[in-house]
């Protein structure tokens, strides 16, 4: 059975592999972008294409009660295209209030939508120093400093966010680093993951798992990987067929 699913960032790495997997599976995708040039892009990759700020609560609150989202999936991010060095110290302040505001934002509209599942987007390289490979479980590094500790503590806050959002099912898929169509990269450093494996540990979560975070990542020695193939059924292989 199909869901009605509202894709915060449909035109990101993830997003554009991620919406003709909803698509195939069967579930009608409204996707957002920030620019009205990109919306043809997500109607072609099978999505019904809205243009919206996720920092402009009343009209992110309209889109989404407008979808109807059953599940709400937020891979919303804010970075340079290739991850350019040179940009990254800016945009780590910019991605960092994307994911503490703009992620409340979403937690808002999704719960006036009605929508009962929220799948968001974070990182497996945020866990605090010790012993390796990290489980779901060890603290993130919550005393990190400089751009690092910027971009922890806004993980730190989308992850509480999307994880205390009851009555919504809280699922946070911590992604390797990526690679592949899209990403900027054809490799990545351990931990890694291809955009194409990444995106569909989202589709998965679409029906499974409870409440909490995966690391999604291929087998390195940073990270465990278990908890998302057992319970996701993930596997770090996957590649989409087009």
């Amino acid at each position: 059975m199909g869901y009605r699913i509202f894709l915060a960032g449909g035109s990101g790495a993830i997003g554009r592999r991620l919406i003709p997997q909803l698509a195939d599976a069967g579930h009608q995708v409204t996707a957002t972008t920030r620019q009205s040039t990109k919306a043809e892009a997500l109607r072609a990759l099978g999505a019904d294409p809205v243009v919206v700020d996720v920092f402009d609560l009343n009209g992110l609150g309209a889109a989404v009660v407008a979808a109807k989202p059953e599940i709400v999936i937020h891979q919303l991010t804010d970075l340079p295209p290739g991850l350019d060095p040179a940009r990254m110290g800016e945009a780590a302040a910019r991605n960092a209030r994307i994911r503490d505001e703009g992620t409340r934002n979403l937690v808002e509209a999704a719960k006036a939508a009605g929508a009962r599942r929220l799948i968001a987007q974070s990182i497996s390289w945020a866990y605090a120093p010790g012993s390796e490979p990290h489980g779901e479980t060890d603290p993130l590094d919550s005393a990190a400093e400089g751009g690092r500790g910027i971009s922890v503590r806004g993980v730190i806050a989308l992850e509480r966010q999307v994880l205390t959002a009851a009555p919504l099912t809280g699922v946070v898929l911590r992604y390797g680093h990526l690679y592949g169509p899209g990403s900027g990269a054809e490799t990545a450093a351990d931990p890694a993951v291809h955009v194409d494996a990444a995106a569909h540990a989202a589709l998965l979560a679409v029906e499974r798992g409870e409440s909490g975070a995966f690391n999604v990542a291929e087998p390195n020695g940073h990270v465990t990987t278990g908890k998302a193939v057992s319970e996701l059924g993930w596997r770090a292989d996957f590649r989409m067929a087009r």
